[in-house]
């Protein structure tokens, strides 16, 4: 992996390129997690490189010491803006709170990306009282808890669920509570209306932890969003159904080609 060095710290991320000579693609990963949750979407790399990042605290990154809410979404977004630019990233995709980063970025810092990807994602993303209990006094029960059918996965491979379990693990709890809380914290619906970047909702049919309204409703505010289901998907649709999921992407990309020309003509 390579890394980028902003605000006193080193921030890790992978890029793939097969020669594609669309704009670059930013993932950002969602709690718990790391860019390798993305690996799946190197295929897109035929059009597009492929940026993966280990936000703060995550994977290779090195940690922040911020509290959970704003101030560690907006290191996150420092995390992602710095990568964008030592890759001239110009696509943007987030999930869960990877999209609460994206939408951060979108409505509140000069970057302005060509397009962006929400999926598995919310204007508001509240978390069960339940859950945020575990994370703090039990986080085995917390992981196997998103690990239960419908919410990271629907129906996955028993390799594909354990390998997540293990990569939740290595995050760690105090990481993975951080973000948790910080997704709870978060709530844009007041403004979620100002974003005229070109985008694409994407949610997976049976995700209970950002349920299909969650998605509709961004596809709704967001002027001329599309919004696009993944059959036999929850949360993790990416990784659960990654050639349905960047199927949607590459058509969206598609369509957005279609219109520039369209406009130069």
């Amino acid at each position: 992996m390579e890394t980028v060095s902003h605000h006193g710290r080193e921030t890790a991320y992978d890029v793939s390129d097969r020669g594609g000579e669309g704009p670059p693609i930013c993932c950002v990963h969602g709690s718990g997690r790391s860019g390798e949750m993305w690996n799946g979407q190197r295929a897109l790399a035929e059009a597009h490189p492929i940026v993966t990042i280990d936000l703060s605290g995550h994977g290779q990154s090195d940690d922040i010491n911020a509290s959970a809410g704003y101030t560690t979404l907006s290191a996150y977004a420092d995390d992602v803006l710095a990568v964008a630019e030592a890759t001239d990233a110009e696509i943007l995709v987030g999930n869960s709170l990877g999209g609460a980063v994206v939408l951060q970025i979108l409505l509140e810092r000069p970057f302005d990306p060509e397009a962006a990807v929400l999926t598995g994602t919310g204007a508001r993303l509240g978390v069960l009282d339940d859950l945020l209990a575990w994370l703090e006094s039990d986080f085995e029960r917390a992981v196997e808890f998103l690990h239960g059918p419908d919410r990271l996965f629907h129906d996955p491979d028993p390799e594909i669920r354990e390998r997540s379990m293990e990569r939740m693990d290595d995050c760690g709890q105090a990481v993975t509570r951080r973000d948790f809380l910080t997704c709870h914290q978060f709530d844009v619906r007041d403004r979620i209306d100002e974003i005229d970047t070109p985008t694409l909702v994407a949610y997976g049919e049976y995700d209970q932890l950002t349920p299909p309204w969650f998605h509709e409703y961004l596809a709704d505010e967001i002027d001329d969003a599309g919004l696009a289901e993944l059959e036999d998907a929850a949360h993790l649709a990416m990784i659960e159904q990654s050639a349905a999921f960047n199927g949607v992407v590459e058509e969206f990309l598609a369509g957005l080609d279609a219109d520039r020309n369209r406009d130069w003509y």
